[in-house]
């Protein structure tokens, strides 16, 4: 079971839920008018189809100057994120996202 303690706790049980759920969530949510909150749904999207093994170990943090920071849990997520950062690339700038060049990838520290 994955451990949502640093998440706000009406927000834990969203997070639990399966991905097409929760992606479905966060789109109704209205803050997707954001630049970088269109970015993270996309991510979620792209990681879940593409590397399905990390998705829920990882999540896009933060995205400046055509930079996407993703912060993944372990560091076995963190490897395959950069082993597979050619193709998630190409699946996020061929999304309406602004310009993005590179994926940057940090363990979280517990």
């Amino acid at each position: 079971m994955t451990d949502y303690s640093h998440l706000v706790p009406a927000y834990r049980q969203h997070a639990a839920l399966p991905d097409a759920e929760r992606i479905a969530w966060i789109r109704a949510d209205r803050w997707l008018e954001l630049e970088q909150a269109r970015a993270a749904a996309a991510w979620l999207e792209i990681v879940s189809e593409l590397a399905p093994a990390a998705a829920r170990a990882c999540r896009l943090i933060d995205l400046r100057q055509g930079v996407v920071t993703v912060e993944a849990d372990e560091p076995i997520v963190s490897q395959e994120i950069r082993l597979r950062s050619p193709e998630l690339l190409s699946a996020l700038r061929a999304r309406s996202l602004p310009p993005i060049r590179q994926i940057r990838v940090t363990t979280r520290h517990v």
